[in-house]
């Protein structure tokens, strides 16, 4: 008999976060959630999202654990979600 069970990992219960602009790496390491604002308003990336990319505005917040908030105010940018993978790309919009 094979076991079909699906065990939760921890890299299923956090993302990997990556944030760039112009001069360099800003963030990289682990969070349980990002949120940002795009058109069609605010939304929050949590582990196991459908992958997308999105052009964002105003801020990114990065939830890391123990309900620590990191908020990072922004003009323009790009973020793409990728197999729990965000990658930021900040002020490349001008």
């Amino acid at each position: 008999m094979v076991n079909h069970e699906v065990k939760n990992t921890s890299q299923d219960l956090t993302l990997s976060v990556t944030i760039r602009d112009r001069q360099g790496l800003i963030f990289a390491g682990e969070a349980e959630a990002v949120s940002s604002v795009n058109d069609k308003g605010p939304f929050d990336v949590l582990p196991l999202h459908a992958n997308f990319i999105s052009l964002i505005r105003e801020k990114v917040v990065l939830h890391l654990t123990g309900a620590v908030e990191r908020p990072l105010s922004l003009e323009s940018g790009v973020m793409r979600v990728k197999e729990n993978k965000v990658e930021v790309y900040l002020g490349i919009l001008h």
